[in-house]
């Protein structure tokens, strides 16, 4: 398998078996790696991977790293699948292809305090490539990346397509501003306009605010679910 080629100031850290390249992100951040530390695990049927990020602005802006990654990804995708396959965002970090359930992106950070600046946050992806089970029907919801005709699609090339495109998002959202991301994602948002529940909270899914908050319009008012509450391990 090739060796993956990443953009100047990103570097590549291969774990294999099975590590979680989330989980060693993470370690690999607590001990004071450098920011830009791509931490993968390239299997035969699922692609891992991390990147880290050690932000300069509080951590309730700083989450909109995760969106960023998911329109990253969805742009790599994309760029290298068929023009046919659609590919839409969960507000939870759920990425569908056509229509059913397939890679998730994780966040975790240093701290969960939304007004301080966290010393390091990483946001993880997993991609199933091909599907657990051979009767994909009893689980119409999910589906793998290569069960979605993108077999030609090389996980190489997707994970390093990922990181330049996400790059690319980054360095727009610090010269413009949230304004692009906000119309990208929405653009691929899936399910707003439509019922919804998240964490206790029911009712129509309005969008997100401008950090990327959940709004939820229920029979009494609007309630607010920030993405901080995605943050894993905090």
């Amino acid at each position: 398998m090739n060796i993956p080629s990443f953009p100047p100031l990103f570097s590549g850290l291969a774990v294999q078996g099975q590590t979680d390249p989330f989980d060693k992100a993470c370690a690999e951040a607590a001990r004071g790696c450098d920011a830009g530390l791509v931490v993968y695990n390239l299997g035969a049927n699922t692609l891992r991977a991390a990147l880290v990020f050690a932000p300069d602005v509080p951590l309730g802006q700083a989450m909109a790293m995760l969106p960023v990654c998911s329109v990253g990804f969805q742009n790599a995708l994309g760029a290298l699948a068929p023009p046919e396959v659609a590919v839409h965002l969960d507000w939870a970090g759920g990425v569908r292809i056509n229509g059913a359930t397939c890679a998730k992106l994780r966040v975790a950070a240093a701290d969960a305090e939304p007004a301080a600046e966290p010393d390091w946050l990483i946001v993880g992806l997993e991609l199933p490539l091909w599907p657990e089970t051979d009767a994909p029907g009893d689980t119409p919801d999910q589906t793998a990346l290569y069960a979605e005709g993108c077999a030609d699609v090389n996980a190489v090339d997707l994970l390093e397509s990922w990181v330049k495109h996400t790059l690319v998002g980054i360095n727009t959202w610090i010269e413009d501003g949230p304004a692009a991301l906000h119309k990208d994602w929405r653009g691929l948002a899936h399910g707003v306009g439509e019922d919804i529940e998240m964490n206790g909270t029911s009712g129509i899914f309005l969008g997100v605010d401008e950090n990327f908050g959940m709004l939820i319009r229920s029979s009494e008012t609007t309630h607010l679910i920030p993405l901080t509450y995605l943050l894993e391990g905090t």
